[in-house]
């Protein structure tokens, strides 16, 4: 009868306990609008002689984010309004930079990136994976993302990569032409 007292009155008191400590909740899911006036996709191309820049405008977009997570989303790249930024370079690149031994905006004027996974590598940083697809082909990208305050409110997040375009399908210029482009994503969400 003791033993039985003993542990009704020690469970007794782990309940009482346990009625002052915090409750933990987790924050709903929540989908993010991509802001398109903000959000855009930088980029440096070099050749042997010189470089060129520019960006692409993103035309719409969304991110999921679950407590304070980005758990996945999907952005419109518009490769139509695609800019050219250094004076070198100017409405001679940009024209090329359409064409089919680019981008092909006539048949493609978008590219979509959906994200498959993300892997939070720190409170701020993350390894996204996802799928790029860019004149009809789908092909793996991987991103490391900077991000900032995802949550309800909005997000920023940002990333440097370096793409290998010959591996996405654009080969124009290889050995004159950088395989590689360094592209500066910038997203803004709320």
């Amino acid at each position: 009868m003791k033993k039985a007292l003993l542990m009704l009155s020690g469970a007794a008191l782990i309940l009482g306990m346990s009625s002052f400590m915090p409750i933990k909740t987790k924050k709903p899911a929540t989908t993010l609008t991509v802001n398109a006036e903000k959000s855009r996709i930088d980029w440096v191309a070099a050749k042997k002689t010189d470089f060129h820049t520019g960006y692409f405008p993103i035309k719409s977009g969304t991110v999921n984010v679950e407590d304070g997570k980005i758990t996945g989303g999907k952005f419109v790249i518009d490769l139509a309004n695609l800019k050219v930024t250094d004076p070198g370079g100017g409405d001679g690149l940009t024209g090329h930079l359409k064409r089919a031994d680019f981008f092909d905006v006539e048949k493609f004027n978008e590219a979509v990136y959906e994200i498959s996974s993300v892997n939070y590598t720190s409170d701020a940083t993350a390894d996204i994976s996802g799928n790029l697809t860019l004149k009809g082909v789908s092909f793996p990208v991987k991103i490391a993302a900077q991000v900032r305050g995802a949550g309800a409110q909005g997000l920023f997040a940002q990333s440097f990569v370096n793409l290998d375009r010959t591996l996405i399908g654009i080969t124009y210029g290889v050995g004159n032409v950088a395989k590689d482009v360094q592209l500066a994503i910038h997203l803004f969400a709320k």
